[in-house]
This record gives C-alpha cells, structure tokens and sequence, in this order.
C-alpha cells in the first residue's frame, strides 16, 4: 500500500491554508456567510473556501473565455471564476432552482459579473445538449447531482477544446469511494471515477483537494 504523504487537516492547518491563499472578495465571503446562515444543513453543497481561489487560477491559467458550471448553488463558485474571466468571458451556469440561485444572482450584479453569467434554469443534460456539439469550451466545473456525473462528462468531453479543462469535485466523496460494496451516490462516484481513469481523450489526475478534486485536460 502506498504511503501518503498528506499533512492531516488540523482546523489550525486549515486555517493556515486559508489564510496564505488569495483572500475572498468581499461578495465571495459575503456570499459563503449568507449561505451557511440561511441554508445551514446544505451548505456542505457549496464548494470549499480553498476552491473560490483555486478555480479562479485555473481560469486565469488557461485564459479561459468560454466556462460551463454544471451545479451553481448559491453561486459562489461561479462568482469565482466569472470575476477571474476577462470582460468578454462567459460562463453558463446551470441549476434547477431558482431558489437556491436567487443569492448568486444578487452577488453576481454586487460584483459586477452579471452581464457575464448566463444562468440557465433547467436539467442540466438538457442545457448541455443544446450546446454546439464541437469543441469550443475553455473549462467546465462539474459539482451537480453526482448519479449523473458519467452524463455530464459525455456531453462536456466532445465540446472541450484542446487543452480546455474538466474540473469535477467530490470525487472521493467523503472517502466512501474505496467500499467496494458503496451504495448511491458513493457508488456513482466509484464509477465515474474508472470511467475518467479509462478515457483516453483526457489527461487526469485525482486530488485530495477538499472532498476530492479531478483535474481533466482535453488531449
């Protein structure tokens, strides 16, 4: 068995991790406040602090333009990148409640970024499909309904141009994935990640970012 070299997560080392990361801006943290104390038993949905940043790099790092977010939350990860987009970037979100987005709208027009978020309510797959079918996507940010990750990933894998980015969390999923004998949302998680291990248009590499975090570069 391989040996890890991890630092266990101490509250003080994650703390310390926060604080030598690029700070959030004010209608991040405002946001990630906001959506702890209104929805305080599903705030766990919403990505890690470390992730706002993280996310915002990548976007940087590849000069991405064109960004798809399949799973928006209160928006607090798209806020991230589209604030890391230039001017006439664009990123489409898609969700299925207007509820839980109603937040992210707020923060989105306080931030500045609304003209470049196109928040589209509906089943993802749905808004996926209705994309043009060639390469044209930059990044994509997959943090939905984690029974329909190998769907996701089919409809996103054909639309990524070369280089473009798959990023796709919870891919250990609170450390259930190594049961063989996982059930639900586990067990989705186990086979979506054989079936990134096993497609060979991408580069991968698993992290242990969070709850996991899968980095896919088109080949």
């Amino acid at each position: 068995m391989a040996e890890s070299k991890s630092a266990p997560i101490t509250p003080e080392l994650y703390d310390y991790v926060l604080a030598h990361n690029p700070p959030l801006s004010d209608e991040q943290r405002s946001l990630v406040e906001l959506t702890h104390r209104k929805f305080p038993e599903s705030a766990g949905m919403q990505s890690a602090e470390e992730q706002g940043p993280l996310l915002a790099f990548l976007v940087r790092l590849i000069g991405a333009r064109r960004v798809v977010e399949v799973g928006t939350f209160t928006g607090y990860s798209a806020l991230s990148m589209a604030q890391a987009l230039p001017e006439d970037g664009t990123l489409i979100a898609c969700d299925i409640s207007e509820e839980w987005t109603a937040y992210g709208r707020e923060a989105w027009a306080r931030a500045g970024v609304a003209d470049r978020i196109d928040l589209r309510i509906a089943p993802a797959l749905e808004t996926l499909r209705a994309m043009p079918a060639e390469p044209h996507l930059d990044l994509a940010y997959l943090d939905a309904d984690k029974d329909g990750y190998i769907g996701y990933w089919e409809e996103l894998v054909p639309r990524m141009r070369p280089g473009g980015l798959i990023v796709v969390d919870n891919v250990l999923f609170h450390g259930e994935v190594t049961d063989p004998a996982a059930t639900g949302s586990a067990r989705a998680i186990r086979a979506f990640n054989d079936h990134v291990a096993a497609d060979r248009r991408m580069e991968a590499v698993l992290l242990t970012v969070a709850d996991g975090l899968t980095l896919a570069r088109k080949r």
